[in-house]
C-alpha cells in the first residue's frame, strides 16, 4: 500500500491552469484499480493519494507522468507502508 503527496510547489498558482488533465490522470489511475482515495491537503497544500494492487517502480513512473507533476505544480512523494493491523474493512489493504 502506498501513500503518494502531492505537495504544492513553487508553480502551484498554476494549478487551475492543468487541473482538468490532472483530474483525469486521478480518473484513469482510480479505472486502472490503483487509486484507492484522492483527497486534498489542507489548508491548500496540495494532495493525497492511497494506491494499491501495483510495484513501487510502477507507481512512480504513473506519478511522473501526472500533468501536475510534469509541470511543476507539486513535488511527489510516494510513501510505502506495510499494514500489519488493520480494521477487518481495510484488510484486502494486507495483501
Amino acid at each position: 500500500m502506498y501513500i503518494v503527496l502531492l505537495r504544492l510547489s513553487a508553480n502551484g498558482a498554476e494549478a487551475a491552469d492543468h487541473m482538468e488533465a490532472h483530474r483525469e490522470w486521478i480518473r484513469q489511475g482510480m479505472e486502472d484499480g490503483v487509486f484507492l482515495l484522492a483527497g486534498s491537503i489542507e489548508p491548500g497544500r496540495g494532495g493525497a493519494l492511497l494506491a494499491t494492487g501495483t510495484t513501487a517502480e510502477d507507481l512512480r513512473a504513473r506519478v511522473a507522468k501526472d500533468p501536475f507533476v510534469i509541470n511543476d505544480v507539486v513535488t511527489a512523494e510516494v510513501l510505502e507502508i506495510s499494514p500489519g493491523l488493520t480494521d477487518p474493512r481495510l484488510d484486502f489493504l494486507k495483501d
